[in-house]
């Protein structure tokens, strides 16, 4: 958010014991932020300067989360693979499957 001088909002904030400060409730409602947002802090010429930060683009997050409902569904009707001891075992199956696949194709055009 951008503002310009006539636009600048202020609000005296006091430094608690663990040194939390509260972000003014217009401020914090103006930059639209959530409880477990993330907040970049910097020292810029002498002032704290925080700017909202995303760990995950707000246009993938859609995508995200339809994903991962997918990857839940998925498990919830057995369809998944493992539990794997190690990254051999794991290997060793993925070889397997795609072999099977690929006799089964191979079947499947020989007939």
């Amino acid at each position: 958010v951008v503002l310009n001088q006539a636009d600048l909002i202020e609000g005296a904030v006091k430094i608690g014991v663990s040194r939390q400060v509260v972000i003014p409730r217009k401020i914090h409602d103006q930059l639209g932020l959530a409880p477990g947002d993330y907040l970049a802090v910097e020292l810029e010429r002498g002032k704290v300067v925080m700017t909202p930060q995303a760990l995950v683009e707000k246009r993938f997050k859609t995508e995200l989360d339809k994903r991962l409902r997918e990857g839940l569904a998925d498990l919830r009707a057995g369809r998944s693979y493992g539990p794997f001891n190690s990254a051999k075992e794991l290997i060793a199956d993925l070889r397997r499957r795609t072999k099977k696949r690929t006799s089964a194709g191979k079947n499947k055009t020989s007939s």
